[in-house]
C-alpha cells in the first residue's frame, strides 16, 4: 500500500530569509521535513576569500539563526531538516548544530554533505576535461561573451576563488537512511533536499525516474521562498497591499507517484493559485528539460490544476536517466569595476546625456585610455514625464558603468568625469557620495560541467565534534546515465492566422499575459502564459523567436541567440535568450543583473492584442 504523501516545507530561498521562517514552518502546522535554499551562485564566491582568510564562518548566519530558534520544536514534532546553509563550510555548521542539540539534550543526529568543493582540484580538472567545458559549449549557435574563460589562460594561478559542483540526492538520502535528523549541505542542486526527502520517504529506487522527476519539479516550485505564495508575481496588482505583507512560505505534498500539491499553512499570509504556481514553474528554466544530478525532467506536458483554495495539484512530469555530468560553478577574479549615477531633469534630457557621454569618452580618448576599458557603458534609465506634476516625475538617471583589468585604469574614469565636473549640462545633479566611483574587485562566473564520476560525494554522520570523529559514507555516481541531447528549439506547429482573431488594439502584452524571468548564467529566461484556449492559439502563433527579438527593442544584440519551446497544457511559451548577462550576475553590466525585471519589461511593451480578449 502506498505511503501517504510527504509534507515538505520550505524555509528559505536566499541568504536574506530570516530564521523566523524555519520556526514558523515548524510551528503553524504539521510537516515531515523542512528544507531551505540559502545559496545563490554569488554567495559562495563573495564569501570564499573571506572564509579562507578567517574572516567569515563559511556558512550562512540566517541558517544558524533558524536552527537556534527551531531546534526544540523540531525535536518535539519529529521534523527532519535538510538545508544547504552550510555553504563553504557545511562541517562547521553541522558541528555547531551538533553542539547545540547536545547542550539542549535533544538527542538529534546531525550530519553534513561534502564533495562539492573542487577548488583544491580545479586546475587538475581543467586540464583533465579538455580545458573545462562550458555549460553552453555544445550549442554552436551560442557566442560566449569576451573574457568568459580568461582564467584558463593562467593555469596554476590563484585567479579561481571558488569551484563547486552541484550535488544531487544520493548523499542526503543515505544520511536519512542512517537516521540523520538534521543534514547540512553545501552546494547541492536547489531541489535536491526536497527530492531526497521524497525518495527516502517513499523508498524510491534510483531508477524511479518519473517519480524523481516529479519531486524535482516539486522542489523547484518551493525552493524560492515566497515566490509561489505571492512574491515576485506578475499578477500581484490584483491583490490588496495588506494581502502581500508578511507572506508565509510554501509547502509541497509529494505522493508516491511523484505528483505533488503545492500549499501553505493556513495560519500564515499569502496565497497559492494556479497562476503563482505556473509563474514559479517558469522561473529560471533552461527549456522544457530540467536537469538534476539524479534525473532529467521533461515538463513539456506538465499540468497545473487548482484542487481548492491554496491547494494546487501538479502532474504530467516525465523522467529520464540523468546526464553523466553535473553543473560546475567556477568563479574567478575578473578585474575591477565602478559606477556612478547622475540625474537629469526635464527639458532636452537625451541631449544632456549625449553631452555627458561625449565629455567622458573624449577625455579618455585624449589620454589614450579608452581602449583599456573592458566595459564602458552609459545606460539611460527612465523617460521624463510630460507636463510633470513634481520634479521627481521629470527626473531620470544616467548610469555610467565600467570594468577593467586593473584599478588604475578605472581611476582615470573618475578623473575624466570630474575634469568636466563644472562643465556639466543644465541642471545635472547626483548623490554627493562619490565612493561608488572607487574601483572594487569583482568575480566573474564560468558555468561549466564536470563528470559525476570525478566527485567524492559523501554523507558524514557526526559522532563527536571535539575529536572530529565522524562516520563518513561515500556515495558513487548514478548507476545509469544518458548523454544530453541538443535542447529543443522550435516555432509553433500549425500557427493560426493572426488576422482570424479579429480587430486589434495596441496594448501592453501584460494586459492578457503573465510572465516570469530570471538568470541562467550568462543568459536570461522568460516564460509567458495566458489563460484561455483562444488566447493560447494567439500567443503561440504571435510569440515567435523573431517577435521576442523585436520586443527586446534596442536591448537585442545580433550576437544573442534565442531558444523557444512550448508547454501547451499550461498555455505557456518559454524562451532562453543567450548572452545578455555577460559573465554572470556577479559581473553583469546590466542594472537588472539577475534578469528578474526582463519579464515585466516584455509585458509592458505594446503589441496588437485582439479586442475580444480585452472585452472591448
Amino acid at each position: 500500500m502506498a505511503k501517504r504523501p510527504v509534507r515538505i516545507a520550505n524555509c528559505s530561498g536566499a541568504l536574506t530569509d530570516p530564521g523566523d521562517h524555519m520556526y514558523n514552518q515548524a510551528k503553524y502546522g504539521e510537516v515531515d521535513f523542512i528544507t531551505g535554499d540559502y545559496l545563490a551562485e554569488l554567495n559562495m564566491a563573495n564569501d570564499a576569500e573571506a572564509y579562507r582568510n578567517g574572516q567569515h564562518p563559511g556558512w550562512m548566519p540566517t541558517a544558524w539563526d533558524g536552527l537556534c530558534k527551531s531546534v526544540e520544536i523540531l525535536k518535539e514534532k519529529r521534523i527532519k531538516v535538510i538545508i544547504n546553509g552550510g555553504c563553504l563550510n557545511p562541517r562547521g555548521l553541522a558541528e555547531k548544530t551538533h553542539n547545540l542539540v547536545q547542550e539542549k539534550k535533544l538527542n538529534l543526529k546531525v550530519a553534513y554533505v561534502e564533495g562539492d568543493d573542487l577548488l583544491p582540484r580545479v586546475h587538475e580538472l581543467i586540464d583533465k576535461q579538455e580545458r573545462l567545458k562550458h555549460l553552453d559549449a555544445e550549442n554552436p549557435e551560442v557566442t560566449l561573451v569576451q573574457g568568459t574563460k580568461d582564467f584558463l589562460k593562467s593555469p596554476g594561478s590563484n585567479m579561481v576563488v571558488s569551484a563547486n559542483a552541484y550535488l544531487g540526492i544520493r548523499a542526503i538520502k543515505r544520511g536519512l537512511e542512517e537516521g540523520a535528523d538534521i543534514i547540512i549541505c553545501g552546494r547541492v542542486s536547489d531541489a535536491s533536499p526536497v527530492m531526497a526527502a521524497a525518495a527516502w520517504w517513499h523508498g524510491w529506487p534510483d531508477s524511479a525516474y518519473d517519480e524523481l522527476a516529479g519531486s524535482l519539479i516539486a522542489g523547484h516550485l518551493i525552493e524560492c521562498s515566497t515566490y509561489v505564495t505571492g512574491a515576485n508575481f506578475a499578477g500581484f496588482y490584483k491583490y490588496d497591499i495588506k494581502d502581500l505583507l508578511n507572506l508565509g512560505l510554501p509547502i509541497v505534498e509529494i505522493d508516491s507517484k511523484g505528483e505533488c500539491v503545492v500549499t501553505k499553512h493556513e495560519a500564515l499570509p499569502g496565497f497559492v493559485t494556479e497562476d503563482t504556481v505556473k509563474c514559479q514553474l517558469l522561473y529560471e528554466l533552461q527549456g522544457n528539460i530540467y536537469l538534476n544530478s539524479d534525473v532529467k525532467a521533461d515538463i513539456t506536458h506538465i499540468q497545473v490544476k487548482e484542487e481548492s483554495k491554496n491547494r494546487v495539484h501538479v502532474s504530467g512530469v516525465k523522467g529520464y536517466p540523468p546526464p553523466p555530468t553535473t553543473k560546475f560553478a567556477v568563479f574567478y577574479k575578473g578585474g575591477f569595476q565602478c559606477e556612478i549615477t547622475i540625474n537629469a531633469t526635464g527639458y532636452a534630457t537625451a541631449k544632456k546625456y549625449e553631452l555627458q557621454e561625449a565629455q567622458v569618452r573624449s577625455k579618455l580618448q585624449e589620454w589614450g585610455l579608452l581602449e583599456q576599458f573592458d566595459t564602458l557603458d552609459f545606460q539611460r534609465i527612465g523617460v521624463p514625464a510630460e507636463n510633470p506634476r513634481c520634479q521627481l516625475e521629470s527626473t531620470t538617471s544616467l548610469r555610467i558603468f565600467a570594468q577593467a583589468k586593473d584599478a588604475a585604469t578605472l581611476g582615470k574614469l573618475a578623473q575624466a568625469w570630474t575634469y568636466n565636473g563644472m562643465a556639466h549640462f543644465a541642471g545635472m545633479h547626483s548623490t554627493l557620495d562619490m565612493r561608488q566611483l572607487r574601483p572594487i574587485p569583482f568575480n566573474a562566473y564560468c558555468p561549466a560541467i564536470v563528470e559525476q564520476k570525478e566527485l567524492e560525494e559523501s554523507i558524514n554522520i557526526i559522532i563527536d565534534p571535539s575529536t572530529h570523529k565522524v562516520k563518513k559514507l561515500v556515495v558513487g555516481p548514478p548507476q545509469k546515465t544518458e548523454r544530453l541531447a541538443a535542447r529543443d528549439n522550435y516555432e509553433t506547429s500549425n500557427p493560426v492566422d493572426l488576422a482570424s482573431f479579429g480587430p486589434t488594439v495596441d496594448r501592453p502584452l501584460g494586459d492578457i499575459a503573465l510572465a516570469r524571468s530570471g538568470d541562467k548564467g550568462a543568459n536570461v529566461n522568460i516564460g509567458i502564459l495566458v489563460h484561455t484556449a483562444e488566447e493560447w492559439d494567439w500567443l503561440r502563433s504571435f510569440m515567435t523567436r523573431k517577435k521576442m527579438q523585436d520586443l527586446m527593442g534596442t536591448d537585442w544584440k545580433d550576437w544573442y541567440f534565442v531558444e523557444r519551446v512550448e508547454m501547451p497544457l499550461i498555455k505557456a511559451v518559454h524562451f532562453v535568450v543567450y548572452g545578455p548577462l555577460g559573465r554572470g550576475v556577479s559581473s553583469s553590466r546590466l542594472l537588472d543583473a539577475l534578469g528578474k525585471g526582463f519579464a515585466e519589461f516584455i509585458r509592458a511593451v505594446r503589441v496588437p492584442i485582439p479586442k475580444k480578449f480585452l472585452n472591448l
